[in-house]
């Protein structure tokens, strides 16, 4: 019998947890894990083979940083929990965090073209961060002073930082860092 593990929802990384045996489904919402079971050496009947479990997982510290996924392509929303542990699983890739608040309107304006972005390069991680009450430890560890403000982190290091919707200056910051 063989244990098979998988997301069933759409456009969410997945991440196997080594410490649990589980793939976690990341998500800015809860936290879904699914796993089925390969029933096939057992002789059961069709239907009984489609046995699976979900469970939901509460947000916590712990499970934030082992749900720390991103995907490549999109936009993925960090918090203070899943942020450090996200731009550690990127490697040498580059990571463009949007640090944006709810009530900015420049940052409202900007947030198609960042999604654009994220779909132009595939090799570049993009984040998010609102930086609310829940998430001001981390907004202020990082420096923010005005929002939109664009931190471009290449090897767990702040390399550039883009303050002001400049798509432009973004977009060339990015390419400079690529680059090297």
């Amino acid at each position: 019998m063989a244990l098979q593990l998988y997301s069933a929802a759409p456009r969410i990384s997945v991440l196997q947890n080594p410490v649990s045996q589980g793939i976690i489904a990341a998500g800015r919402q809860r936290t879904i894990v699914c796993v089925a079971v390969d029933y096939a050496g057992l002789n059961l009947k069709t239907k009984d083979r489609r046995l699976s479990a979900g469970f939901r997982i509460t947000a916590s510290q712990d499970a934030a940083a082992a749900a720390a996924v991103a995907e490549i392509g999109r936009v993925t929303e960090v918090d203070k929990d899943t942020f450090w542990p996200i731009v550690a699983a990127a490697g040498t890739k580059t990571v463009v965090l949007d640090m944006y608040a709810q009530w900015c309107g420049p940052c409202k304006i900007i947030a198609p073209r960042y999604e654009e972005l994220s779909e132009k390069y595939d090799d570049v991680l993009f984040l998010k961060l609102d930086c609310n009450q829940d998430n001001k430890p981390l907004a202020k560890e990082l420096g923010i002073k005005v929002v939109p403000t664009f931190k471009i982190l290449k090897d767990n290091k702040i390399v550039k930082e883009v303050t002001g919707a400049k798509f432009d200056d973004l977009v060339s910051a990015i390419e400079l860092v690529r680059s090297t």
